[in-house]
């Protein structure tokens, strides 16, 4: 990977917190957060970069090419959220600022509220691992690397063929195209565990988005295996498709006695989302023999009968999402203090403060989160929220 310059800055801003027997450790400072898991001399990074209103994208995409570039990393996937790349214009800059983009990177525009400016970059990086990039019509689209147990597949920013085409008619190329990145990789469906699905105006076809994401699951079997753990969340994206996806795909060396495993995991308090004809599950656990990964999906407040509660209620929302998640975290041995990456989805950027007052009202760790103006896929639904976790040794 290129080299890329780094500013000057006192190392005393810089706070590395040790935990999980020291095989994962954490670096914060002002807007940046980053959790490094080193195992057999490969390390997995992610990276979240959350900045105030007053920043731009320059600055943004600045920090976060120091921290990678501080941290000695390759850059696997990428998303910026909260701020237009439409034009071109965003993409340039992130080219100017990095010298050289050679991974998937997906766009998301805030919503059109006069609150806060809400605006973010998340990153997966690994370094001591040989990287391949996938590519589709001239474009990057996913990064693969391995370790001693199993390949793993970063998809980022696909969307359909014809972005001219009926919304449905775009999400079947959608899947499509996954499946044969996936090939390209040398994995197929089966090997998917997480997706994450930003639809534009998704509150005007969700409900089609699902039907085309059922029948392509029937298709391929994915019903009788694992059903990927999913955001769906709305907003417009670079470039203008109906729908961009993401994805992680986990292809174990040894198939038959795989050494890394990946399993659905309930949720304590909330039904199966296949319950209500949405097809992904709550969340799914990743297990090798040094570590464990929870991922947890989009998650908002909704029943165990699976219908939207607390209507109207920003905070009442928030803090049944909260405990949600954190009965999901519990069920596997983990809590607030192994989370990792979150996302927040707020339906006005003025509910932001409800999600940071609820998490200090409850005494809950500041996690490394990206707070972001979207739709949920339910118009009621005013917050949700993903995360994931990590613990350096298998328990439980």
């Amino acid at each position: 990977m290129k080299q890329m310059p780094m500013k000057h800055r006192s190392e005393a801003h810089v706070q590395t917190v040790m935990t999980n027997a020291d095989s994962i450790s954490r670096r914060s400072r002002r807007g940046v957060d980053s959790v490094l898991l080193n195992r057999h001399g490969l390390v997995e990074a992610s990276i979240t970069v959350h900045m105030d209103g007053e920043t731009g994208l320059r600055e943004l995409l600045e920090e976060a090419r120091d921290e990678v570039a501080a941290l000695g990393l390759t850059v696997l996937r990428q998303n910026v959220f909260g701020t237009s790349a439409r034009h071109g214009a965003a993409p340039m800059i992130l080219r100017e600022i990095f010298g050289h983009v050679d991974w998937p990177v997906t766009w998301m525009e805030e919503g059109d509220s006069l609150g806060e400016r809400l605006t973010g970059t998340r990153l997966y990086a690994v370094g001591g691992a040989d990287v391949r990039r996938l590519r589709q019509s001239d474009q990057v689209v996913a990064s693969v690397f391995a370790d001693p147990y199993a390949e793993y597949c970063h998809v980022g920013g696909v969307v359909g063929l014809d972005l001219t085409a009926d919304r449905q008619v775009q999400t079947r190329q959608v899947f499509e195209r996954m499946e044969d990145v996936l090939g390209l990789g040398g994995m197929a469906f089966r090997h998917l565990v997480r997706t994450w699905f930003y639809n534009d105006r998704i509150l005007e076809w969700y409900s089609g988005f699902n039907s085309v994401r059922t029948q392509f699951f029937r298709e391929r079997g994915t019903f009788d295996g694992l059903v990927p753990a999913s955001t769906g969340i709305g907003g417009s994206n670079y470039p203008g498709a109906a729908l961009v996806a993401d994805a992680l795909a986990i292809r174990p060396h040894d198939a038959d006695t795989p050494l890394v495993t990946v399993q659905e995991v309930a949720s304590p308090l909330q039904c199966p989302a296949t319950d209500y004809r949405s097809s992904f599950s709550r969340a799914v656990e990743i297990r090798a023999p040094d570590c464990r990964k929870l991922l947890v999906s989009g998650t908002a407040s909704i029943a165990p009968s699976g219908e939207t509660v607390r209507l109207d209620d920003v905070p009442g929302q928030v803090d049944l999402t909260l405990d949600v998640v954190g009965a999901q975290l519990r069920s596997r041995q983990m809590d607030w203090p192994d989370v990792v990456r979150a996302i927040a989805y707020v339906k006005r950027g003025v509910y932001a403060e409800a999600y940071h007052e609820r998490m200090r009202a409850r005494g809950l760790p500041r996690l490394p989160v990206v707070v972001t103006e979207n739709d949920v896929c339910r118009d009621d639904l005013l917050f949700e929220l993903e995360v994931d976790a990590w613990q350096g040794e298998a328990k439980g």
